[in-house]
Parts: C-alpha cells; sequence; structure tokens
C-alpha cells in the first residue's frame, strides 16, 4: 500500500505538502498491512505519523513505530528531535515493544540472589558467631560454654536446611557458627594445643559444609570452598599435633598455602570443558559462539546463552568465596604465627615470611578482575603487613621506629599516587611486567622463608652442629 498523503501538525491526514522542504519529511513506513508513503510536518510526533498510517492502512489500532534496528521511537517527541531525516524508513508493529539486546544484557545475572543487604548481613552473622564462641571460651562455668556451644550449632544447622528466600546466604554462614560452637568448648585457657582447636574448628565448619551442600541446590560453590578449606586446615593441623612438631610448622604452612591459593583459586574458577565455550556449530564461520539454538544441522551441541552466563557467574563465586578463605586463614595464622616465633633465627624467618608473602598477595589481587576478591585479596595482604609492621615497632628503638614510619608513610603515598594514576586512565605494560615479575619473586623467597620460619632450618642446623 503506498500513498503520497501528508500528516497535518494536528496529526491527520491532508492532500497538502508544506510550504518548504525544510519543513517537512518524507518517510516510508513498513508495516503489517504494506508500505505507506508520507510527507509530514518536521514537527509531527511518533504518534501522528502511526496514527496516520492506522487510518490509511485500515489497521485496527493504533501501531508502536521503530527504526530498522528495533529501536522504539518515542510516541510524543518530535521526530526532527529523534535524529530522522527525508528518506528514512521506519517499522509499524502491534503488541509489545521489545527492546535491544544489549539493553535486555544490563539486568543482573542473578536477579533475587545477589544483592549488598544479604551478604553484609550473613557476613555480619558469620563474625558475630565466631566472636561469641571466642567470648564463651573465657567464662569461668563449663555449662556456659556448652550452653553457647549448644546454641551455635543448633542455629548453624538450621541455617544449613533449604528454603526461604536468602537461603543462599544463609548456608554459607551455617559452617561459621560450628567454628563458634568448637572453640567455645575447646579452647579454654591452656586446655588444648592451638592447632588441636584449629583442626577442631575446620574439620567442624567443613562438616556443617558438607551437610548443608547435601540438601541444598547446584550453587554450592562457596560451600565447596568452605569444605576444601576447612579439610586442608584440618589436615596440615592435625598432622603439626599427631607428629608432634612445633607450631610454626603449622601456621607458616597455613600462610604458604594462603599465598599459593591466590594463584590456584582463579585457575580452577575457569578452567572449563572446551564445549562449554565453542559453538561447534559455527567454529568454522564465526570462531566462537554462545548463540542458543535447539539442535545443530550436524547434530553438534550447542550451548546457551543462559548456560554460559551460569558459568560465568559460577565461576565469580568461586573466586570470591577463595578471596575470603585466604583472609580468614591469614586473619588466623598471621597473629599466631608472630605469637609462636620466639627463637632470634625462627623470628627473623617468620619477618621475611609475612614480609614476601603479603606481597605476593597484594600483587596477586591486581590481577583479578572482581572487585569483592580483588579487595579481599588486598585486606589479606595488608593484614600480613601491618602485624609485621606492629612487630617491628615493637622491638625497634625510637631511631628506627621513625625510619619504619617514614619508609610506610613513603610507600603509602607512592601507592596512592599510583591509585589514582590508575583511576585516571593510566596503563603500563612496562610496570605490569615489572609487577609480575615481583609477585614471582615474592612467591618464591615466600617459599624460601618457610623453611626457616617453622624452624625447618634451625632444626638441621642445630643436629649438625
Amino acid at each position: 500500500m503506498t500513498a503520497g498523503e501528508t500528516v497535518t501538525e494536528t496529526g491527520t491526514a491532508s492532500g497538502r505538502a508544506g510550504s518548504g522542504a525544510r519543513a517537512t519529511v518524507t518517510l516510508s513506513i513498513h508495516g503489517p498491512l504494506g508500505v505507506l508513503d508520507l510527507v509530514v510536518p518536521a514537527g509531527a510526533t511518533a504518534h501522528d505519523v502511526a496514527r496516520a498510517y492506522a487510518a490509511e492502512s485500515g489497521l485496527g489500532s493504533i501501531p508502536l513505530v521503530q527504526t530498522p534496528l528495533g529501536e522504539l521511537v518515542v510516541a510524543d517527541r518530535p521526530l526532527v528531535e529523534a535524529g530522522l531525516e527525508s528518506g528514512d524508513v521506519l517499522v509499524a508493529v502491534t503488541g509489545f515493544h521489545r527492546g535491544r539486546a544489549k539493553d535486555r544484557d544490563q539486568r543482573p545475572a542473578e536477579t533475587g540472589r545477589s544483592g549488598a543487604l544479604p551478604v553484609v548481613a550473613m557476613t555480619a552473622a558469620a563474625l558475630c558467631a565466631v566472636l561469641a564462641g571466642w567470648f564463651a571460651s573465657y567464662a569461668d562455668f563449663d555449662d556456659l560454654r556448652w550452653f553457647v556451644a549448644a546454641i551455635l550449632l543448633a542455629t548453624g544447622l538450621a541455617a544449613a536446611l533449604p528454603g526461604g528466600r536468602h537461603a543462599h546466604q544463609r548456608t554459607v554462614a551455617a559452617p561459621a557458627f560450628a567454628v563458634g560452637a568448637t572453640y567455645a568448648v575447646l579452647a579454654a585457657e591452656g586446655l588444648y594445643q592451638a592447632p588441636a582447636v584449629v583442626a577442631a574448628c575446620a574439620l567442624a565448619a567443613a562438616a556443617v559444609a558438607a551437610f548443608a551442600r547435601a540438601l541444598g541446590g547446584d550453587d554450592d560453590e562457596e560451600l565447596l570452598v568452605w569444605m576444601v578449606v576447612g579439610a586442608v586446615v584440618a589436615v596440615v593441623c592435625a598432622t603439626v599435633v599427631l607428629l608432634e612438631l612445633s607450631d610454626l610448622v603449622a601456621w607458616s604452612v597455613l600462610v604458604l598455602l594462603a599465598m599459593l591459593a591466590t594463584r590456584v583459586a582463579p585457575s580452577m574458577a575457569v578452567d572449563v570443558p572446551d564445549e562449554a565455550l565453542l559453538d561447534l556449530e559455527k567454529l568454522a564461520v564465526t570462531a566462537w559462539s554462545a548463540r542458543e539454538r535447539v539442535k545443530g544441522r550436524r547434530g553438534r551441541i550447542v550451548v546457551p546463552e543462559a548456560r554460559v552466563r551460569e558459568l560465568v557467574a559460577r565461576g565469580s563465586r568461586t573466586v570470591t568465596a577463595s578471596a575470603a578463605a585466604v583472609l580468614a586463614v591469614l586473619g588466623v595464622a598471621v597473629p599466631q604465627l608472630v605469637a609462636s616465633a620466639e627463637v632470634d633465627l625462627d623470628v627473623i624467618g617468620v619477618r621475611c615470611l609475612l614480609f614476601f608473602a603479603g606481597g605476593a598477595v597484594l600483587l596477586a589481587a591486581r590481577s583479578y578482575r572482581h572487585a569483592a576478591a580483588r579487595t579481599l585479596l588486598r585486606l589479606a595482604g595488608l593484614w600480613a603487613w601491618l602485624l609485621l609492621v606492629v612487630e617491628l615497632l615493637a622491638v625497634a628503638s625510637p631511631s628506627w621506629q621513625l625510619v619504619l614510619l617514614g619508609t610506610a608513610v613513603g610507600l603509602g603515598a607512592i601507592s596512592l599516587a599510583a591509585a589514582v594514576a590508575t583511576g585516571r586512565g593510566w596503563r603500563s605494560v612496562w610496570w605490569a611486567r615489572r609487577a609480575e615479575v615481583a609477585e614471582t619473586l615474592c612467591g618464591s623467597f615466600g617459599i624460601a622463608a618457610t623453611v626457616v620460619a617453622s624452624g625447618l632450618f634451625r632444626f638441621f642446623w642445630e643436629m649438625n652442629s
């Protein structure tokens, strides 16, 4: 259907064109009942054009007007302000408007479960559970400690049960209640060796995490991290106790494992099979694709777009949970390591280990693209360095204290300048390569410092002397 009609300023069709070429716009409207050519005033709106198309074509309802790319033209906006010119083509559609793909992709990937408030509440509940067990361990009455432990354990088991709006956050926090309950019972003053208490707490956390994972759904990356970290910590600390080794061995090994985990965790999160990322049907044409199709022409597997989004979300949760585990392990092991070192040679090894481990964790954080994981790793590295500075200030003379404070202030100023430059878009391949070399050196020296900090070097030295 073609018509050489003109839409007046009120939106009705008439037989007259505008007095000047600049006062009118020539458009072609493609719709369900054919094509209609219109000459409209420059001040006409998309609603006027849609009403004219409905009147001329005999369409029963006023359609929506879109561009050929699917962008909706605002109904009450003049065509000139919408960027339309003479000769443009519009599409009249009926029904609901479907936004562009990039607009639809801007919605959160995990609607209904992600959010700042549930995560903050989960973190606060976990910290409160651990603090409750810590305070209960100093109680003078055994009955009070057992009562607090029973309350924490029952709460943790109840939180591990599925169901509810924020069941995922509850199950993630549930193992922390088991840690608090175990600590309240076993950490009475001088009752057990510290690695034994940590091993029992880690084993309890892993058990509750396994219980929650068995009852929950498929989104169990955080619980899996709880289980793996709890099992590793329990094995390390229990081995030290059974072999009657020094406590330095347990804390040094845990610091070393936390440092190495910053590089192992991302590789585990992104290690996925090729068929989960490649559209084998289109591999020869587009190299890779994640477009959703029911079935390929040759029967090959084509991964839906939702599956790829789910894969990315699972990797993000794994990396964040691993970074939180690194922070928790260093938060417990670093103070114990500093307090356990008494011999001068061991003290030197502990200081070197804290310096290189903290530097390796801080340098590894720069390669993380997930903001939460990067922040957690930076807190872990700064925690190790903070306790190192406090320990050095406690034994240093006044003159050396001034030197240490000046050095810390200078390094902080350099870090601030680098952060401002990076925030303004500064990037340097040269500095990135140097940071990679520095991270490798910190990791290598950290492994070597573990031998001294754990007392192994002193043991062989005393044995041969």
